[in-house]
């Protein structure tokens, strides 16, 4: 029954036959009765409400881009030539920067919250929260540094090694607070004995 194809196409009746007067207007009839083309409006109101809305969020994003920013009333400000200007903090540079300083920040807060303060380590608290404050000072004093000369790797590191020096801190302070403790247990059981 398998026939080759190749002997198909040699018999030559195949080659010159004609097709019928006609068929291609009657295929394209056809093909239109099956397959009609809708014809589109030449004015498209969801194109140009497309365009419109495309044109409003471009031109809200530039005007944003290009604000100059105002001054914030929690934060501290500069003068520098008669311009105050907003300190500058790492979150602003880069993303990665302010993941960075967001999980030293929360580090820092979570570490105070879990801290009790008693009367017996009222004095070493305060020493630790002194040392604190002045940090905290000096990483002011530094956001306004950057502000003032633009971002420098310098000022960068010196701003992050803060926030680290100032989690050591909280973490030497845990540990001293500790060791206070089994201390004064030690020397209540001892009491007891």
């Amino acid at each position: 029954m398998a026939q080759d194809i190749r002997e198909l196409f040699k018999d030559d009746k195949i080659a010159y036959e004609k097709m019928p007067d006609n068929h291609q207007n009657r295929f394209l009839k056809k093909l239109d009765e099956a397959f009609p083309v809708k014809k589109t409006p030449k004015f498209n109101w969801i194109k140009v409400a497309a365009s419109v809305a495309v044109l409003l969020g471009l031109s809200f994003g530039a005007l944003k881009y290009f604000q100059i920013p105002s001054v914030i009333d929690d934060k501290p400000a500069t003068i520098v030539d008669n311009q105050t200007l907003e300190p500058i903090t790492l979150g602003d540079i880069s993303p990665g920067l302010k993941k960075v300083e967001d999980y030293y920040l929360a580090s820092i807060n979570l570490e105070l919250s879990k801290m009790a303060y008693t009367p017996e380590t009222k004095d070493l608290f305060d020493g630790y929260l002194s040392q604190l404050n002045e940090l905290d000072k000096e990483y002011e004093r530094l956001s306004l540094e950057l502000t003032a000369s633009g971002p420098s790797e310098l000022t960068i590191n010196a701003l992050i090694d803060n926030l680290k020096l100032r989690l050591n801190l909280l973490y030497r302070l845990k540990s001293q607070l500790k060791e206070l403790s089994t201390s004064d247990a030690d020397a209540e059981g001892v009491q007891s004995i």
